[in-house]
């Protein structure tokens, strides 16, 4: 049996996070995705099939390193954006990260800004 890599490890995890976390109109899921450049966050609601807001690196204002203030901020806008569209509670969806570094500050900057969770 040939070794599983890091990334189909991550994925196994996602999957069976995915099996118990589902999101509705209500309260959507946070879905978190991390590359090495750049991090992404949607808020979805999966009864839909749609995506309610986002926020994502990839936009003009966060150019350059994607270091801690630039996470913080992140997940500042992406709760501001979701709360315009009338999101105040979500279910965190951590995409099989581990719940630390960049992704715990995401959350706790979303939190900061209102959403509960």
């Amino acid at each position: 049996m040939a070794k599983m890599t890091k990334k189909q490890l991550r994925i196994r995890k996602h999957v069976r996070l995915r099996q118990k976390v589902s999101g509705t109109a209500e309260r959507p899921r946070m879905s978190v995705y991390r590359s090495n450049k750049h991090i992404q966050i949607q808020f979805v609601d999966d009864e839909a099939g749609i995506t309610l807001a986002s926020a994502s690196t990839l936009e003009k204002m966060y150019e350059g390193n994607i270091n801690a203030e630039n996470v913080v901020a992140l997940g500042k806008t992406a709760a501001e954006r979701a709360q315009s569209v009338g999101i105040t509670t979500v279910i965190f969806d951590r995409g099989g990260y581990k719940f630390h570094g960049k992704i715990k500050s995401i959350a706790d900057a979303a939190r900061e800004a209102g959403l509960k969770f």
